[in-house]
């Protein structure tokens, strides 16, 4: 399956909107773990891999492609992979999301705690 791309049909939308591609990207299985894990710093395929909770090597490869091909992470000097400008930004644009859903789990926890 080929990356995502703004202008391009994706899955959901047959109108390529960056929202929608940036979503099917995203969507992608392992994908936020991969940027997570990257979140605060530079490592080698093989660190992320078992980060990643052993995730095959192939479905690594290709994720990692397919985020190097949308400027999110890219290779330093050493090969090691780390997030782009653009996904430091991505991650930044994220974190309203983060608190949201901190937020969310603490509201469920207190309604699982009263009682009915």
């Amino acid at each position: 399956m080929a990356a995502p791309k703004p202008g391009r049909p994706v899955r959901g939308s047959n109108t390529g909107r960056p929202i929608m591609a940036l979503l099917d990207l995203l969507g992608r299985r392992w994908m936020l773990r991969i940027l997570w894990e990257l979140r605060s710093e530079t490592m080698g395929f093989r660190v992320l891999q078992e980060r990643c909770d052993a995730m095959s090597p192939s479905v690594l490869s290709q994720r990692l492609t397919e985020l190097q091909d949308a400027g999110i992470v890219m290779r330093d000097n050493n090969g090691e992979y780390t997030l782009s400008k653009e996904g430091a930004e991505l991650l930044q644009a994220l974190a309203p999301l983060q608190e949201w859903a901190n937020s969310w789990a603490i509201r469920e926890n207190a309604s699982m705690k009263t009682p009915t």
